[in-house]
């Protein structure tokens, strides 16, 4: 599926001309920073990934959301005060990571593109590439 995805942004970026600068203003080779040296119309191009990235970010986000309701409906049936606080606190910190991740993709690849200024998302792409892992 990745593979698939990939040859399809790459097939589309290869129909484009480049023109004026060849350096791309971020930490890595990033899609919509090689879109924005583009001499051409991207629209087609920000479709494709906008839809993928519906496929792609919010299905398994939304696995994720019903598989943790199932683990909150368990944990308020645990009758200890003691074992409900614990398995709270085991899964807050995934929660909190998988937030972080879903998020800052969600923001990255689906929010308009004038929305965010390039500096900002040189950060997001750093808490999406690098801060998660490491959390």
């Amino acid at each position: 599926c990745g593979s698939l995805l990939s040859l399809v942004h790459v097939v589309l970026i290869l129909r484009l001309p480049f023109c004026g600068p060849r350096e791309i203003n971020h930490f890595f080779c990033q899609i919509l920073s090689v879109l924005k040296l583009a001499c051409a119309d991207t629209r087609l191009n920000r479709v494709v990934m906008f839809a993928t990235s519906v496929l792609i970010i919010l299905g398994p986000f939304g696995l994720v959301l019903v598989s943790y309701t199932c683990i909150l409906s368990a944990i308020l049936r645990i009758q200890s005060g003691e074992g409900r606080r614990k398995a709270f606190s085991t899964c807050s910190s995934h929660l909190c990571v998988v937030g972080l991740f879903f998020g800052t993709a969600i923001v990255i690849y689906m929010a308009p593109k004038s929305r965010h200024p390039e500096e900002q998302q040189k950060i997001l792409s750093l808490f999406y590439s690098l801060f998660n892992p490491m959390l």
